[in-house]
């Protein structure tokens, strides 16, 4: 699983991007003692001396709450990975997302793209992929010095759908060249997060990896027709069974420091080294593979890593050996988490292997150097590119390494991340006019749209940027366990009987419900894309709708057939009807709310909780009050819920957060579900890792697998 989690503070506020290019028993509703009630009771004195029962808010177990709610998912997702095809396994985790969304613990929102753009990156010139870090790899980026034109793009982009047929090649650079374009070799662009670590192999943040996958290879990568090629592999081969790949390592290559002197070679060992180093770690990236590789789950649980199917044959042989036969694993080599390591430069920084050693030693901050993010020698690289400069408020700098094996591919001289957050648009949007960006989104909440609409540039290039495979959604906490940050930052204004009753009413499915319902996502879009693209990048379903489609024709246990071509969406869709959820899940439509709907469940979660709660129940909100989007998007969902439903029934307590870093640290970052700083949150996202839809869903298993069920509160 792609611990490509995203930030949607990210999202929303990057104006500089350029890639354009969350009680009741589930299926009836009774309410269930699970969490928030007063188990435990403080006794104080009054002032006339009579003594006074407090209410206290005790948080539950977050198994009993995963059970109460999400009971069945992992059953059904078991049952589609034992699944004798493919087709029938796509057609049983397509009634586990429907199942996913019916239990209205989380409502997907929106997604990346769909955004009025003025850019002068020449279309599909990185890798064009659903999956993986590979979108993220800007080697082969094509810039001008002008911006083009939506006629330029869309001449681009017929000559990229033939060659995608194999009928031409695709050289935007020439095209542009001969518009009189001149080709530029330097890309900038913001960040707002810096990297935390530069070991790729020890983080599941989609901020760390975006610059770290620039300046290492894999064993394959996609190109920008969207086809695996060979990468660090020249080739590779799989046993009849299918359980046992072989990969040939590329010859000659080699690890370089930052300044570009040669280290080591690259070799099969270096990817065996990557791999235990990543499960010693367990930074989110291990359970991609439990189960996949062979003996990985035995070796987090204590075993050897003897065991374990990752064999150097020889320097330049590297075998897998995997649990069964896994259609999509070569899908999945191109994440991060199947990176190489400098095997003997991570040695010689305090590096060890075991996970028990390693956690030893990687607390000795002295010894132990390696990836440290403030050093950029603490790290080697063998990609396209060598980190020069990080700067954690001011600038990241990758410069072309000159002796990388495939040189002549990589179009970019050096890429510069400017340091954003978000506050002053309009210096971004002059920054892109004068050519310091390459390009910028034009929001409404910014004013950018309405400013490029005023100069001009809106009708002279404005285009609508391809929306992707990334979902964000809302989350509902369902098990809180922070209610301020450790410096008493965004602290709740919630009593412990409010934090009791918020808690009830969330363990209730009728509730949660008429919370999603009542979420208007299409206002609260329009007030950072403006009502013409509104909806343009509203997302319904938490894997996107058109990932997988069947190859034949699939029925179910009740003996209805889906035919051959059928979209792993349409399943979802059959399956959410069924359910009478209400929903549809098509991209670009406001498929969830239904204010008949909201107001109708809401009057059977008030049936249902009786009188053990108090109304208004109290919804914490967190946003980061120095961007414009966010609050303008903040502001948007109390009017819409409570409009929706009432303030009298539901109150949204805005609570804001004055740095980014306060914002992140309430969820986007929050270790674990006990950490999470609020009742809903809509400011993460999911990149899928591999071309099968267990990539989304496997994040929301429970006992702590799902990485993304923090988000819900939980593990």
């Amino acid at each position: 699983m792609k611990k490509k989690v995203f930030s949607i503070l990210l999202a929303a506020s990057m104006l500089a991007s350029l890639t354009a290019c969350g009680g009741d028993v589930a299926e009836s509703g009774n309410p269930i003692e699970v969490v928030g009630s007063s188990s435990s009771e403080v006794v104080e004195s009054s002032s006339s001396g009579a003594e006074t029962v407090a209410a206290e808010y005790v948080r539950a177990d977050d198994e009993d709450v995963y059970e109460a709610v999400l009971g069945e998912f992992t059953a059904l997702t078991d049952a589609a990975k034992a699944a004798a095809t493919i087709d029938e396994r796509f057609m049983l985790f397509a009634q586990a997302e429907a199942y996913l969304l019916d239990s209205a613990c989380m409502i997907p929102t929106t997604t990346q793209g769909g955004a009025y753009t003025i850019s002068r990156v020449a279309p599909r010139t990185i890798p064009y992929v659903q999956w993986g870090n590979d979108d993220d790899r800007l080697k082969s980026m094509v810039i001008s010095d002008e911006f083009c034109t939506p006629e330029e793009r869309a001449d681009m982009l017929a000559e990229w759908a033939k060659a995608v047929a194999g009928e031409c090649e695709y050289d935007p650079a020439a095209y542009l060249t001969s518009k009189g374009h001149t080709i530029q070799k330097d890309y900038t662009t913001t960040f707002q997060t810096a990297p935390v670590t530069l070991d790729w192999l020890n983080t599941s943040s989609q901020s760390d990896t975006e610059i770290t996958v620039n300046c290492v290879d894999g064993l394959v990568e996609y190109n920008n027709l969207g086809q695996m090629t060979p990468a660090l592999a020249e080739s590779w081969d799989i046993s009849p069974d299918g359980t046992v790949y072989t990969f040939h390592i590329r010859k000659g290559v080699k690890w370089y420091t930052s300044e570009g002197t040669a280290y080591a070679d690259v070799t099969a060992q270096d990817f065996v080294a990557g791999f235990q180093h990543m499960l010693d770690t367990q930074a989110g990236l291990e359970w991609l593979v439990e189960g996949v590789v062979k003996g990985a789950s035995e070796y987090l649980g204590g075993g050897s890593f003897a065991e374990v199917g990752y064999k150097a044959v020889d320097d330049y042989t590297l075998e897998i050996t995997l649990e069964a036969p896994t259609s999509y694993f070569l899908t999945m080599l191109t994440y991060s988490c199947f990176l190489p390591i400098c095997d003997p430069f991570y040695q010689a920084h305090g590096g060890v292997f075991g996970i028990d050693e390693y956690a030893a030693a990687s607390a000795d901050t002295n010894t132990y150097t390696y990836g440290n993010s403030e050093d950029v020698a603490s790290q080697v690289y063998c990609g396209p590119f060598l980190i020069q400069k990080l700067q954690k408020d001011s600038e990241i700098k990758i410069v072309k390494n000159k002796n990388y094996y495939n040189a002549d591919k990589v179009t970019l001289n050096s890429i510069k991340w400017v340091f954003d957050n978000g506050e002053n648009p309009d210096a971004v949007y002059n920054d892109a006019l004068n050519g310091t960006y390459a390009g910028v989104a034009l929001g409404a909440s910014t004013g950018l749209l309405d400013k490029a609409k005023a100069d001009g540039n809106f009708d002279k290039y404005a285009y609508i940027s391809d929306t992707t495979s990334t979902t964000y959604f809302g989350g509902l906490n369902l098990n809180r366990g922070t209610f301020a940050l450790e410096s008493g930052a965004c602290a709740s204004t919630k009593t412990e009987q409010q934090k009791i009753d918020t808690a009830k009413a969330l363990m209730n499915k009728n509730f949660r419900k008429a919370l999603q319902y009542a979420f208007d996502k299409k206002t609260q879009n329009a007030v950072i894309r403006g009502d013409e693209l509104a909806c343009t990048n509203l997302r319904n379903m938490y894997t996107h709708p058109e990932f997988v489609q069947l190859s034949g024709d699939v029925t179910d246990a009740d003996g209805h057939t889906f035919t051959a071509g059928t979209f792993y969406g349409e399943m979802v869709q059959y399956y959410c009807d069924k359910m009478d959820l209400g929903i549809t899940v098509k991209d670009g439509v406001d498929g969830w709310y239904n204010a008949e709907r909201a107001k109708a469940s809401l009057a059977a979660a008030k049936s249902e909780l009786g009188d053990s709660v108090s109304f208004p129940i109290q919804i914490d909100v967190v946003y980061y009050s120095a961007s414009d989007a966010q609050t303008a998007q903040a502001a948007a969902y109390k009017s819409v819920v409570e409009g929706a439903l009432g303030a009298e029934n539901v109150q949204i307590n805005l609570v804001e957060a004055t740095t980014p870093d306060d914002y992140y640290a309430t969820g986007y970052r929050a270790s674990n579900g006990e950490a999470g700083c609020y009742d809903m949150f809509y400011g993460s996202g999911w990149g899928p890792d591999y071309g099968d839809p267990s990539t989304y869903l496997d994040t929301f298993l429970g006992e702590g697998a799902g990485y993304m069920t923090k988000v819900i509160g939980l593990f």
